[in-house]
């Protein structure tokens, strides 16, 4: 507990992050940094690969999302994926550190899904080539 007249700061970010749309406040000292619902959060806590892990994050998703659809209970879609139910419930909780991009496309094969793999040149607007994930209709 403070005492009275001590100040008790929060501690925030004072680096913006450098994907697109993101916006920074200042509040105090500091910065606060705000992710839109179409911006990296990844690259906004400025971690390595954030295009890799948002595109896994947005593949679980897809599986989550087929999952409810199907109404499957974790241990039918762990049946059906060809894995067990820890991995349904992992995939539902975001922990996706021990799943390669590979394995969460054999995930969407067995639930009826198609998995393109586009390759394109970056724009020239861009410094640097991303790893997306378009997800269409998933049910």
């Amino acid at each position: 507990m403070a005492r009275e007249g001590s100040t008790v700061r929060r501690a925030v970010s004072t680096r913006r992050a450098s994907c697109r749309g993101n916006r920074s406040t200042h509040i105090g000292a500091g910065s606060v940094t705000t992710v839109g619902p179409h911006d990296n959060v990844f690259a906004a806590l400025d971690l390595p690969d954030a295009g890799e892990w948002l595109a896994k994050a947005e593949l679980a998703r897809a599986i989550q999302r087929l999952i409810g659809t199907l109404g499957f209970t974790q241990i039918q879609a762990a049946a059906a994926l060809g894995g067990a139910q820890s991995d349904v419930s992992n995939l539902a909780r975001g922990r996706l550190a021990g799943y390669s991009m590979e394995r969460l496309y054999r995930f969407l094969n067995a639930l009826g899904q198609d998995v393109r793999i586009v390759v394109q040149p970056k724009p020239k607007s861009r410094p640097e080539a991303t790893v997306r994930t378009l997800v269409r209709n998933t049910a």
